[in-house]
C-alpha cells in the first residue's frame, strides 16, 4: 500500500513502484493505495482525487479538517479490505502521521514505512518522537535527518533526494522553442505557481502581477508555465484571463524541455526548485501563506533560507521573496535583473550546480535506493518478497 496526498509524493511513489516491480516482477506485486496521476499509471487507483488533501497552512487545515478524517477513513476502509502486506506513507506530514496511527490501532501487524521525514532540523523537533512512536522505518532524502531519529531509536535509511535524479538527458530545448514559436535567442520566463490549490490561490497574484509587468516592458519574452495535474483545472482558468499569450504545458517530457530551454524561472518555493537548478535554469523564488501559518513559522523555524539548495550552500543563491515581500514589483525587479544580466545568470547557475553537488547529485538512483531499503526491512520482518 502506498499512500501520497501531494504531487511530489505521488512522483516519489510511481518511482519507487516501478522500482519494486523491476525488482520483484510485474506478476509478483500489487500496489493498492492514494495517489494521483503518476501513481495510477503504475496501477495504484486512488478512491479519491489527492487534490483534496493538498493542503497547507494552518488556518487551511482546521478549514479541511472534516473533509480529511472523511478521506482518512476511505483509506482505512481501503487497508481493511485490501489487507496490504506493507504501508509505505509518503511526505504529507499532517494527514500521513494521523494514517499511520490508526492503521496501527486498526491492524497491529501491519508494517508501516514512512517515506520522508518531517523536517525536524527545521522546526518542531518533537515530531521526531510522534514518528517513532507510530512507524517502524523511515525512508529519508536528506541527510541531516538521521540523528534526529538515531535519537528516538527509529531506524532510518537515507535513501537520496529523488528530484537529485532528475534524469534531463533527453530534454531539448530546441524543441521546446520550436513548439512556442521563440527564436534562439529570445529571452523565456518560465512561471511555476506551485502544486497546491492553496499555492495557486495565495501565490499566482504576485506572479501574475509580475509576470503582467515583464511582459509590458519586454514584448519579446516568451512565458511559459509548466502546471501540475493537481491544479491543472485552476491554472488554466487563471493563464486564459491574461491579456497576453502564456503558453500551458501539461507533459512530462515537455516540462523538462522547457526547464532546460527557460532563460530564467519564477518559481513557488518546493521541490521544483531543486528540479529547475538541476535543469540549469536560474531562477527567483515567491511563497505566500496564510497570515497565522506564517506568524508561527517565524518563530519556530531556524533556517535562514527556505530551498534545499540556499541552504546547502549557506548563502542567497536564489533570491526568496516570502509572505510580505513576495509582490508582484519585487518579484519583477529580481526577475528583471537575471533577464537583463547574461553573466548573473551564469554566476548564479554555477551557484546552484555547486549547491546540488552538496545536496548529494550523481547518487544511485533514490527510487533504487528506497526500494532496496524496503525489500530489506520486510525480510528482516520475516516477510516473503
Amino acid at each position: 500500500m502506498l499512500v501520497a496526498a501531494e504531487a511530489s509524493g505521488d512522483a516519489l511513489g510511481a518511482g519507487l513502484a516501478r522500482a519494486l516491480r523491476a525488482r520483484l516482477g510485474a506478476d509478483k506485486v500489487r500496489f493498492v493505495g492514494v495517489g494521483g496521476a503518476k501513481m495510477a499509471l503504475e496501477g495504484v487507483q486512488s478512491p479519491f482525487d489527492i487534490a483534496q488533501l493538498s493542503i497547507l497552512g494552518i488556518v487551511e487545515s482546521l478549514k479541511a479538517y472534516p473533509r480529511a478524517m472523511a478521506r482518512l477513513k476511505d483509506t482505512l476502509a481501503l487497508a481493511a479490505r485490501e489487507k496490504p502486506d506493507v504501508a509505505v506513507l509518503i511526505d504529507s506530514w499532517g494527514f500521513n502521521i494521523r494514517l499511520a496511527k490508526a492503521l496501527r490501532k486498526q491492524d497491529p501487524g501491519l508494517p508501516l514505512v514512512k517515506y520522508v521525514a518531517p523536517q525536524v532540523w527545521a522546526y518542531r523537533a518533537g515530531r521526531a518522537k510522534d514518528l517513532a512512536g507510530a512507524v517502524d522505518l523511515l525512508l529519508s532524502i536528506q541527510p541531516m535527518d538521521r540523528p534526529f531519529f538515531d535519537a528516538v531509536n527509529l531506524p532510518s535509511v537515507f535513501v537520496g533526494n529523488s528530484a537529485l535524479a532528475h534524469d534531463f538527458s533527453q530534454a531539448d530545448p530546441a524543441r521546446l522553442r520550436a513548439a512556442i514559436g521563440a527564436g534562439p535567442g529570445e529571452p523565456i520566463l518560465l512561471v511555476l505557481p506551485g502544486s497546491r490549490p492553496s499555492e495557486i490561490e495565495r501565490v499566482m497574484p504576485p506572479f501574475e502581477d509580475a509576470v503582467r509587468r515583464l511582459k509590458a516592458e519586454r514584448p519579446d519574452l516568451h512565458v511559459v508555465v509548466p502546471v501540475a495535474s493537481t491544479v491543472a483545472d485552476a491554472v488554466k482558468a487563471r493563464v486564459a484571463a491574461w491579456p497576453f499569450r502564456a503558453h500551458l504545458i501539461e507533459d512530462d517530457a515537455a516540462k523538462d524541455d522547457a526547464m532546460t530551454a527557460g532563460t530564467v524561472a519564477l518559481a513557488c518555493s518546493g521541490t521544483v526548485t531543486t528540479e529547475l537548478a538541476l535543469a540549469g535554469c536560474p531562477m527567483v523564488v515567491g511563497y505566500r501563506t496564510g497570515a497565522v501559518t506564517y506568524w508561527l513559522l517565524k518563530r519556530l523555524f531556524k533556517p535562514r533560507w527556505v530551498t534545499l539548495f540556499n541552504l546547502a550552500a549557506d548563502d542567497t543563491v536564489a533570491p526568496e521573496l516570502l509572505q510580505d515581500a513576495c509582490t508582484g514589483e519585487a518579484l519583477a525587479v529580481e526577475v528583471a535583473r537575471r533577464l537583463d544580466d547574461p553573466e548573473l545568470r551564469v554566476r548564479q547557475t554555477a551557484a546552484q550546480n555547486a549547491a546540488l553537488i552538496r545536496m548529494g547529485r550523481g547518487m544511485p538512483d533514490p527510487s533504487e535506493a528506497a526500494a532496496s531499503a524496503l525489500l530489506d526491512f520486510l525480510k528482516g520482518r520475516g516477510r516473503a518478497v
